[in-house]
């Protein structure tokens, strides 16, 4: 079947973007804050034991995350006046409230992420999902104090009711559909996807390809000046989302790499930081 929720769109001849202060990429870090359930198969770094539960090597290396890679990733965001676009999954809230009363301290943008990275809804009935979607969107609001405008769902999983379902709840942009280096309009009133990327994102590069971090370092840096030079010749902005997960960046041997990408990208002068809420606040201000 056609792609009913989007049309195509060239970039070239598009209408102009224009970010703050004449900057040409908004850049977010997207970072992944998951709970993860001990008895469930899950993103794994060994597939010889993904099937087993309990899983002690794969779930306890996605336990790092919240136990010790997020307060590392914390203090790299922190020296680089970073704040993240914190991709949540609702459990978090209860589990780890320490984790989220360090984002209610910096202000960060909290972004609707499913219940937890073990439930996937794209096989969930219309209203077995508005009532999750509900659970899900509720719980965030109490836990952070902040009722979400955004979604990226666990795995980017989607059903074709998704995006309608969350605008009736009041959220008003999603990140799954990584098809744009620029936001546009879903087909349903009211709805954006903003970028993210499946590409640089540090499961896939460091998990999936086996990336160093120099590697990553120079990705980071060519990403940045590829899209700035694109945006000054077309006279429009384009967005440069980062995406991370503190049991995979979070590692002590990746810290320095993460820290000298940032030192690029944050003092680019093309480049606006920002988070994903305020890149859709500001291209729907354009819009009308």
């Amino acid at each position: 079947m056609d792609n009913e929720l989007y049309d195509y769109s060239p970039i070239a001849g598009r209408e102009t973007i224009r970010w703050p202060e004449g900057k040409r990429v908004a850049f977010y870090v997207g970072l992944n804050v998951e709970h993860f359930e001990v008895d469930k198969p899950a993103t794994s770094i060994f597939a010889g034991t993904s099937h087993l539960t309990p899983d002690p090597l794969n779930h306890g290396w996605r336990d790092y995350g919240p136990r010790v890679g997020f307060w590392r990733t914390l203090k790299t965001l922190d020296r680089h006046g970073v704040r993240a676009s914190v991709l949540l999954n609702s459990d978090v809230g209860d589990r780890y409230p320490q984790i989220v009363e360090a984002g209610r301290e910096r202000d960060w943008a909290w972004l609707a992420h499913g219940k937890n990275n073990s439930i996937f809804q794209a096989d969930m009935a219309e209203d077995e999902e508005r009532a999750y979607l509900t659970d899900v969107v509720d719980t965030i609001g109490r836990t952070t104090g902040t009722r979400p405008r955004g979604w990226m769902g666990p795995g980017l999983t989607e059903t074709f009711h998704t995006p309608r379902l969350l605008r009736e709840l009041g959220l008003d942009y999603v990140l799954d559909w990584t098809a744009d280096d620029q936001p546009f309009p879903l087909n349903v009133p009211g709805m954006l996807s903003v970028p993210y990327s499946v590409e640089l994102n540090d499961i896939s590069l460091f998990v999936s390809k086996d990336t160093t971090g120099p590697d990553f370092v120079t990705m980071l840096k060519d990403q940045v000046d590829q899209l700035a030079a694109e945006a000054e010749a077309d006279d429009s902005g384009r967005v440069l989302p980062l995406a991370l997960h503190p049991f995979v960046i979070g590692q002590a041997f990746r810290a320095k790499y993460l820290d000298q990408a940032l030192e690029y990208v944050v003092n680019h002068p093309g480049v606006w930081v920002t988070t994903s809420d305020e890149i859709a606040e500001r291209y729907r201000a354009q819009r009308g």
